[in-house]
């Protein structure tokens, strides 16, 4: 895994965009912007009768970086990862800074 002073890799940059291309799993981060949940409390939110669906989609999640668990007894607690998000946003305003190319102005 990589340490916060480290440049992202490609595949790490890849998975988290990855991530974001199915709807479920934005719906997730979505609910998980302004709390943290447990599985069953998303399934209910979501409304999904069974979580080991869902259980693919925060596996997904979880290893882009994008959200970070915690037990506490027999739940698991899903919150954003923030830090991930930074990457990411800081990858899209280099990659939009060092373009060569300006946007197409209106004729």
């Amino acid at each position: 895994m990589r340490t916060e002073l480290s440049t992202p890799t490609t595949i790490e940059i890849a998975s988290s965009f990855h991530a974001l291309s199915e709807p479920l799993r934005v719906q997730v981060l979505e609910l998980l912007r302004t709390q943290e949940l447990c599985v069953c409390d998303l399934c209910e939110r979501l409304g999904i009768a069974q979580s080991s669906k869902l259980s693919f989609h925060l596996k997904t999640l979880r290893e882009a970086g994008l959200v970070r668990s915690r037990q506490e007894g027999r739940w698991i607690y899903y919150s954003l990862n923030l830090p991930q998000f930074v990457v990411m946003e800081q990858y899209l305003a280099d990659f939009r800074r060092t373009s060569p190319m300006l946007p197409a102005r209106p004729c």
